[in-house]
């Protein structure tokens, strides 16, 4: 059974209650079309649960197959330095049909980024490092496809129907 390394900390991203029964990591890859199709699952799920999850995401950008992964990686790491991860992390999976630099540039402004600090963020070292640390997370923790799913530090095998079914069955 694979465990996520390292746990949880505040170099992630997070949303949801420190205190949470239910902490899920998702290592995702914003061009992959299953995180696409697991996307609007993981928003029911929030939903669904509320408080009882705590959601974090990072960055398993699969070069080979997708040009586009690390690019968008690095538009949502460079809006999370203006805090603004999670809503850059949705606007990219919303329009995931359309990854270009076009529309990187008109997602920072609809979100009101700073756009001359969001160009320097995008090419800052620290950006790089975030996605090249998750992403050695992810091979340090078993990931070998995305989306790939821990519930509470171990790996879900399943995808993210099968974790809403999960969670579904086990708090009722």
């Amino acid at each position: 059974m694979s465990t996520l390394k390292p746990p949880v900390s505040a170099n992630d991203h997070i949303v949801g209650l420190e205190n949470a029964p239910v902490t899920i990591v998702e290592f995702g890859d914003y061009q992959c079309r299953y995180c696409g199709d697991a996307f609007p699952i993981i928003k029911e799920i929030q939903d669904a649960f509320g408080d009882q999850i705590r959601l974090v995401f990072r960055h398993f950008p699969m070069r080979q197959a997708h040009e586009m992964a690390v690019p968008a990686a690095i538009v949502a790491e460079a809006a999370a330095m203006q805090g603004k991860f999670w809503e850059m992390h949705d606007a990219i999976y919303d329009n995931q049909y359309r990854l270009e630099d076009a529309l990187f540039n008109e997602l920072a402004e609809q979100l009101g980024l700073d756009l001359q600090q969001f160009q320097q963020d995008r090419i800052s070292k620290s950006v790089i490092e975030k996605i090249e640390n998750d992403f050695d997370s992810g091979v340090r923790s078993g990931v070998n496809g995305t989306p790939s799913f821990y519930v509470n530090g171990t790996k879900f095998d399943g995808g993210a129907t099968d974790l809403h079914q999960m969670l579904k069955e086990s708090t009722s």
